[in-house]
């Protein structure tokens, strides 16, 4: 009769190696100085149209400084939005330093990498932040 030899049980990884976390690091960083110099440019858009104001000729088409007046309300949101990415993926390079990066806030869980590959600033497994906006 043969025996057969029973697998090794899986241990569930519950926190990620010094290397992966170095290579985290280096995407985050990456990844917040392009994000710093999408809001320059977007600063620059803002304050570009400021005196634009001023222009009193009565041929100044009220069409166009309404849509300069759009133009700028969107790319204030947009820098506001990105100043929050950047505020975020500080954040996740803290988690890094202080070894809580990489689980989910909710469970408690390893994140995929897959999903911190993408998301690099991301507190939660996709199944914890479905669950959460469900309730």
């Amino acid at each position: 009769m043969v025996k057969k030899q029973s697998a090794a049980p899986k241990v569930e990884k519950t926190r990620y190696s010094a290397e992966e976390l170095q290579e985290f690091k280096t995407l985050i960083l990456e990844k917040i100085a392009k994000a710093e110099k999408d809001l320059e440019m977007l600063q620059q858009a803002v304050a570009g149209n400021e005196n634009e104001a001023a222009d009193t000729a009565p041929t100044f088409k009220t069409l166009e400084e309404g849509s300069n007046v759009l133009l700028k309300e969107e790319n204030q949101k947009l820098a506001a939005r990105q100043q929050k990415f950047i505020r975020d993926l500080r954040a996740a390079l803290i988690r890094i330093e202080n070894g809580t990066y990489g689980i989910c806030q909710a469970t408690g869980k390893l994140i995929p990498k897959e999903r911190l590959m993408i998301v690099p600033h991301a507190t939660m497994t996709v199944e914890a932040k479905e669950a959460s906006k469900r309730r």
